[in-house]
Formats: structure tokens, C-alpha cells, sequence
């Protein structure tokens, strides 16, 4: 029995440090030598601070700035054991919201959504919120609907937003992949920035 057992756990515990432990650390390695700013998070720092990372959604809800997809995040909720509350763009509670197509709740925040926009057509990510509850991304369109709200708020030229917003327009990876996008983040820091 013993010399059944003792080569085939000794392959176990050899694999589970070479493939568990070596290779991960190695691979964790080469990537912040090659690509650091990722490797790190892709923090966003302003004024020596770090703000957030291009990689997860934040909540701007002021007039003053580009809004995000909404978030369905959620928390439990400390007042009622077995429910939860709405908890935008928690990143330790990233989740979909699980509301299905017929669900009443999901078809009222829609309507919500987009009677902010006037009640006209809006973009589909103005409108639902994303599997993860943190996208860091809007697209393009809906980027250009919130021009007049911005520029109202800031009291600057909608062309001068405009301008802004194709600035920040990043293209298809690849040029194959996806759909143009804006990362709201940066586009908001590079709003506070203009002068």
C-alpha cells in the first residue's frame, strides 16, 4: 500500500507547489514587470492621491458630470436579517441584480432611467445596469446625451464637451472587438481639468 501511496502523493504535493505556488507567482511577476499599471490595478492618481482605477465604475450623480451605467450592487441590509439594499458601484459586492425580463422591479428602475433622460429613446446601457454592478465604461452615445446636462451645469460650450467626449472615445479593441466607449472616470477628471 505504501508503495502506492507514497509516489502518488508526492506527485500531488509536487504539482500543487509547481502549479498552485510557481507558476501563479511567476506569471504575477512577469506581468508587473511588462505591464505595472495594470499589473497594479490601473490606479488613477490625482494630486499624489489615488481616486479609483480605470477598471471599476464610481458613482457621479451631480449634474456636473458624466453618469455611469447604473449599478445593481447590493448590500445586506443591517435593518431587516435576509434582505438587502441598493449599494452602487460596491466593488465587494459586484453582482448582477438577478432580475429577470418580466420582473416588475427591473421593468419600473427602466422606466425611471430613462424618464431622467426626457422618456425619449436612450441608449441601452443608459437604461440597465451592467452583470457586474462596476463598469467603468459608457458608450459613446450615451456619453453625447449627457453633453447638454454637463455643459448646462459647468456653463461651457456643448461643442467644447463634445470635443471632450471624442477626445475620450476609445475604439473596438483590436479594432474588432466591442463597441466604442468612454471611460467615465477619466473623462470626468479630464472635465474638472478644463479650465
Amino acid at each position: 500500500m505504501n508503495a502506492i501511496l507514497r509516489p502518488a502523493i508526492a506527485v500531488v504535493v509536487l504539482f500543487t507547489l509547481l502549479l498552485g505556488l510557481a507558476v501563479p507567482l511567476a506569471f504575477t511577476g512577469v506581468a508587473g514587470v511588462i505591464f505595472p499599471s495594470q499589473a497594479g490595478g490601473s490606479l488613477i492618481a490625482r494630486d499624489g492621491r489615488v481616486i479609483g482605477s480605470a477598471l471599476l465604475g464610481q458613482d457621479f450623480a451631480s449634474a456636473r458630470y458624466f453618469h455611469p451605467r447604473p449599478s445593481a450592487t447590493t448590500e445586506p441590509d443591517p435593518a431587516n436579517a435576509g434582505s438587502t439594499r441598493a449599494a452602487p458601484y460596491n466593488a465587494a459586492a459586484s453582482a448582477a441584480s438577478q432580475l429577470g425580463p418580466s420582473s416588475a422591479a427591473l421593468l419600473e428602475a427602466v422606466r425611471q432611467r430613462v424618464a431622467a433622460y426626457g422618456g425619449v429613446a436612450v441608449p441601452a446601457d443608459a437604461a440597465t445596469a451592467s452583470g457586474s454592478g462596476l463598469d467603468p465604461h459608457i458608450s459613446a452615445e450615451n456619453a453625447a446625451r449627457q453633453i447638454p446636462r454637463v455643459a448646462e451645469a459647468r456653463g461651457l460650450p456643448e461643442a467644447r464637451l463634445a470635443a471632450l467626449v471624442a477626445q475620450h472615445t476609445e475604439g473596438r479593441e483590436l479594432g474588432l472587438f466591442g463597441e466604442p466607449r468612454v471611460n467615465v472616470l477619466r473623462l470626468n477628471l479630464a472635465l474638472d481639468a478644463l479650465r
